[in-house]
């Protein structure tokens, strides 16, 4: 983002937030085999970027001193090959937010926001869940607690997306149950479906959207984030996301 000279409001720099965030998050979670090998201890001090248009990059810090915009974590590939890949990646996405929350709050230093207009930013960035909440799931345990679990076993979870009744069929995209006598349960349903969190994207839940379920970590995903189409759900039996599916390559090899 560029001030040049044009005012700037909290809400510029929050979709500048907002973006970056989602480049990062699709670094750590559909885009895990290509940055897991990007991040070669081999190589110097290496930083995670999350960039404006909602795609990252792994690179050498910036030259010059100062930066234009705040550093994030260095060295985040010397620790690769030392530690669990799971808690590796959750360091990464715990530097990730706080670079994240510097640039939000350079930009608003930056551009002279006052005190409200500080706290309105600060307000819409908390209102989405962190990066290390969506690499670790953390963010789908809360919405479980929030919500009243399902007295019925064949349901994983009262917070996620229902299933398709066909049996090969991994996906959903039916957002509110159809039985009018119970409008009470449906009203919790679909407040249910606006807390499920994308384990892609970090995204809400849309009811015209289609979805498919994690059957090794249970997530549930945008189709359109790990390139499923509903043609192509009805023939997975056992759906397994790219983070999952990375996990065991890297297992056996």
């Amino acid at each position: 983002m560029d001030g040049g000279g044009t005012h700037r409001t909290p809400e510029d720099v929050f979709r500048d937030f907002r973006a970056r965030r989602s480049g990062m998050i699709k670094a750590l979670t559909t885009d895990v085999e290509k940055f897991y090998q990007q991040c070669d201890p081999e190589k110097e001090n290496l930083c995670l970027y999350g960039l404006p248009n909602e795609t990252w990059e792994v690179n050498l810090p910036a030259e010059e001193v100062p930066p234009e915009l705040p550093e994030p974590a260095l060295g985040i590939n010397f620790a690769r090959d030392g530690m669990d890949e799971k808690d590796w990646l959750s360091l990464v996405a715990v530097h990730s937010d706080a670079w994240l929350l510097a640039v939000a709050f350079y930009f608003g230093a930056r551009f002279g926001f006052d005190k409200d207009s500080r706290k309105r930013l600060f307000v819409m960035i908390n209102n989405l869940p962190t990066i290390y909440e969506v690499v670790t799931g953390t963010a789908k345990k809360q919405t479980k607690e929030k919500t009243p679990k399902s007295s019925s076993k064949s349901n994983k979870s009262g917070s996620k997306p229902p299933r398709q009744p066909e049996p090969n069929s991994r996906g959903s995209k039916m957002p509110r149950p159809k039985d009018e006598d119970d409008s009470g349960g449906e009203e919790e349903e679909e407040e249910d479906h606006e807390n499920t969190l994308c384990g892609s994207c970090g995204d809400n839940y849309g009811q015209d959207e289609f979805w498919i379920c994690c059957d090794a970590c249970e997530a549930w995903f945008h189709g359109k984030c790990v390139k499923i189409t509903p043609a192509k759900a009805e023939h997975i039996k056992h759906y397994k996301c790219p983070n999952c599916s990375g996990s065991s390559k890297r297992a056996r090899a």
